[in-house]
């Protein structure tokens, strides 16, 4: 029976477990839970697929301190650990994604391919719309469902903010287990200072960065840098997507990342590159000895 639970650094980790196969390991955005993924987890039967509460999220336990990106990378380790999972292909959303890439760089035999999705290399990123970064300084979008109607289109755009009925769908999903304020401060404390620009070219993964050409959070020119920066990657937009596409768009999405995937283009790389070999010292030329004078007859 699958764990729903994992003990790391003294939290208590939810982690829900759905379907047999191949693993497929989901790291979702800033203040969700599990409970949210469940339609896009739903096209991906014939995987076993695994999410878990980030602590302060969901059904995990309050942390006491902030936990950086690298930790949450540490986290998923351990929950792989857990479940006897040697690797797994990895989809990060958002905040997810700078999980995600932190896990490739930091943990790459545990990963075979990845997923960058509505996401950023963090420092360095170009920003969002001020309206649209505005609405993460609080977690009340995932109480309020007036703010999140009037909201939804400058914050998130796609069809969350052109469909009504979407909105109440998510928003529904939101309600199961909203973050606490304290819990969603400390999520976002955690990605202060953290950036993936230093280590993006040596992520050795077959990489796929998926993003929508109307999402408020995260211009397509962060999805451009990592595709350009991640030496195996290729580049999706998907056209009038928003930043929620993978939970807007569940069926449609789901089938462009199942394209990827489940491809046989490339061999899943789980080593980084050796670093290039030092230059040999350039041979020293030394001056060839004059030569010994002729004895003279005296």
């Amino acid at each position: 029976m699958e764990p729903e639970f994992v003990s790391w650094r003294r939290h208590r980790v939810h982690v829900k477990v759905t379907g047999q196969g191949d693993p497929l390991l989901l790291i979702t955005g800033l203040g969700g839970n599990t409970d949210m993924w469940t339609p896009f987890a739903q096209q991906f039967p014939n995987r076993r697929v695994i999410r878990f509460d980030v602590p302060g999220m969901g059904l995990s336990s309050m942390p006491l301190a902030v936990l950086p990106v690298a930790a949450i990378a540490e986290l998923v380790v351990a929950i792989l650990d857990a479940l006897h999972v040697e690797f797994t292909d990895v989809i990060g959303f958002s905040y997810g994604g700078a999980v995600a890439q932190q896990l490739a760089f930091s943990y790459p035999e545990r990963v075979r391919r990845l997923v960058l999705a509505a996401t950023s290399c963090g420092l360095g990123a170009v920003p969002g719309s001020f309206g649209a970064m505005a609405s993460l300084i609080t977690p009340i979008r995932y109480y309020s469902a007036t703010y999140f109607d009037r909201t939804a289109a400058h914050s998130y755009g796609g069809m969350t903010g052109r469909d009504l009925s979407v909105r109440r769908r998510m928003m529904a999903e939101r309600h199961r287990h909203p973050p606490s304020t304290y819990g969603y401060t400390m999520q976002l404390l955690g990605t202060l200072g953290w950036s993936s620009l230093p280590f993006l070219s040596r992520i050795p993964h077959d990489t796929l960065v998926l993003c929508g050409d109307d999402d408020p959070l995260i211009p397509i020119a962060n999805a451009e840098l990592l595709a350009r920066r991640i030496p195996y990657a290729r580049l999706e937009v998907s056209p009038r997507s928003g930043h929620l596409f993978l939970w807007d768009e569940a069926k449609r999405m789901s089938g462009r990342i199942a394209r990827f995937l489940d491809s046989h283009a490339g061999a899943a790389r789980f080593s980084r590159p050796e670093p290039d070999p030092e230059p040999e010292p350039a041979p020293v030329s030394l001056p060839a000895p004059a030569p010994a004078a002729e004895p003279q007859l005296v």
